[in-house]
């Protein structure tokens, strides 16, 4: 939060030619949210991972202050110096994490086994599918936003409901994997050394592999259907550990994708808006002004801002358009330059690799297929944000986690943390001679908790 309150100080240093006596404002009201997190944690979960909640509050606070940021740029300069702290974008997102901390906390109340989830596996699997499908059957006016599907907008009031489809599906996922991977492990024949599963083993990837074209198609983003389909693809993998399912993934992703692209320049219909926004990624600067124009100020804003940014404040990136949304990190790299960036990614990616530890030292299959997949997803969240803005793939309509503005994704992608942390817990807790874990009456085997269905791997 220290770097939190530097960062709203050179903005308004920038901004306003002086440094107000509320600057700090806003760090000490989110330092106050996350160290009553901090208590939560210490107390439901004490063996959590403590890299989690530091990484995640210092990505939250750079997008509370930069969304300020873009408040102060959107007023008239007569009127930043009293600009209120909790007011426009900002003080929304301020309030936004706060909602979403005290959710992720009642998780962690609720939940004080990650296992007793799997019994509502297939419960969670249908409200996964329902809430995936509810944009794409809506008239576009209640949905779209940038020519994505991915909404449901009543009056003023608008949610994201993918956002918690991708923590449903994927405890329907894990839980369906655990029981089916000895059979999705089988092999049928050899090809260049990779073992390939056995043709009628293919079902449950083509089920999915239909649902994300769908989901392409008719929700009109590529990065919900490549977000879908990896974390199904990666969870299969990681169960079975056979590289020829992320083979099979990857020619049917890219395979229908590019059925998609061929089917909306000859057919369109369903598949026109695909091909328009693949074409926008072929050459985006051959209609720089119309279709192609978010995506060549997003460029233009990275490329402006070199290595080392103009300095928070002094860049221009109100001219990228929903750059509080889906293009934040192209206004912030314009500001913190491609240095600034890299460390973003990096504290990222240090997320990634907590969740992907603690999926690798929890004891049961649950658990260590619920903790890979969360952190792959968000990874692979990351990147397609990230290569949608930076043109390595077309324009997505996914926000950046802890980043964006909406309380959908803050809220989600907060679940997702309070997940982790809670198998984090699970995985480090130390074990009593009994063989149960420590804190716990009578020990016992961590299988008889709950009366939870788990599998421990012993040597």
């Amino acid at each position: 939060m220290v770097l939190v309150a530097a960062y709203g100080a050179i903005v308004e240093a920038n901004l306003l030619d002086t440094v107000t006596r509320d600057f700090w404002m806003p760090a000490a009201a989110l330092g106050l949210v996350f160290f009553g997190m901090h208590l939560v944690i210490r107390w439901l979960a004490p063996f959590a991972d403590p890299a989690l909640l530091p990484a995640v509050a210092l990505l939250n606070g750079i997008g509370v202050g930069f969304l300020r940021r873009l408040d102060l740029g959107k007023a008239a300069p007569a009127d930043r110096e009293t600009l209120a702290i909790f007011a426009g974008t900002g003080g929304r997102q301020l309030a936004w994490t706060l909602a979403a901390v005290i959710l992720a906390a009642g998780l962690l109340v609720l939940m004080r086994d990650h296992r007793a989830v799997s019994r509502y596996a297939y419960t969670l699997g249908l409200a996964g599918i329902v809430l995936v499908m509810i944009p794409a059957v809506l008239p576009g006016r209640f949905s779209e936003i940038n020519g994505a599907k991915l909404w449901i907008r009543v009056g003023g009031f608008s949610i994201q409901p993918g956002e918690f489809a991708k923590l449903a599906l994927l405890v329907f996922f894990a839980y369906y994997l655990v029981r089916k991977r000895e059979v999705l492990s089988l092999a049928s024949r050899r090809i260049l050394g990779i073992d390939f599963p056995r043709g009628r083993d293919l079902g449950p990837v083509l089920g999915v592999w239909m649902i994300s074209l769908l989901v392409l198609v008719f929700e009109k983003d590529l990065g919900t259907s490549l977000l879908y389909f990896g974390m199904f693809v990666v969870t299969l993998y990681i169960a079975t550990e056979r590289v020829s399912w992320l083979l099979i993934g990857l020619v049917l992703f890219f395979g229908g994708a590019y059925l998609a692209y061929v089917l909306g320049g000859t057919v369109g219909g369903p598949f026109a808006n695909f091909y328009t926004r693949a074409e926008i990624w072929l050459d985006p600067f051959a209609e720089p002004y119309d279709r192609g124009y978010q995506l060549v100020q997003g460029l233009l804003g990275l490329g402006s801002g070199g290595l080392f940014g103009s300095g928070p404040g002094a860049g221009e990136p109100l001219e990228i358009p929903e750059v509080q949304n889906d293009f934040i990190f192209a206004g912030i790299g314009e500001e913190i330059g491609l240095f600034g960036l890299t460390a973003l990614l990096v504290v990222y990616l240090l997320i990634v690799e907590r969740g992907l530890r603690a999926g690798l030292a929890v004891r049961d299959s649950f658990g260590k297929l619920v903790a890979g997949g969360l952190a792959f997803t968000l990874g692979l969240q990351v990147f397609v944000i990230v290569g949608g803005i930076s043109k390595l793939i077309p324009l997505t309509g996914q926000t950046t986690p802890f980043l964006s503005a909406g309380g959908s994704s803050l809220m989600a992608n907060w679940l997702l943390i309070a997940v982790l942390l809670r198998i984090s817990d699970a995985a480090r807790r130390p074990v009593t001679q009994g063989g149960g874990p420590a804190g716990r009456p009578g020990g016992g085997p961590p299988e008889q908790l709950h009366g939870a269905p788990t599998e421990v791997i012993r040597p």
